[in-house]
C-alpha cells in the first residue's frame, strides 16, 4: 500500500492539464472583462453621437430646402 501512495504522490502526470485549465479560465476572465468594458464605453459614445445629432435640429421636414 505504501507503493501504491508514493507513486501516487510522485506521478506528475496530468499536472500540465491543471495548469492549461488555470490559464483558460483566466484568459475567459480577463475576456468577459474586456468585453463589458468595451460594451460600457460604446453605449456611452452612441449615446453621445444620438446626442448630437439630435441637437442639430436639421429635421425641419422641408426637404432640405
Amino acid at each position: 500500500m505504501s507503493s501504491f501512495l508514493n507513486s501516487f504522490f510522485t506521478d506528475e502526470t496530468g499536472a500540465v492539464t491543471v495548469d492549461w485549465v488555470v490559464i483558460t479560465a483566466a484568459v475567459v476572465g480577463f475576456s468577459a472583462v474586456s468585453f463589458w468594458a468595451i460594451e460600457d464605453n460604446s453605449n456611452d459614445l452612441m449615446e453621445a453621437a444620438g446626442g448630437a445629432i439630435a441637437g442639430q435640429n436639421d429635421f425641419t421636414g422641408d426637404g432640405g430646402n
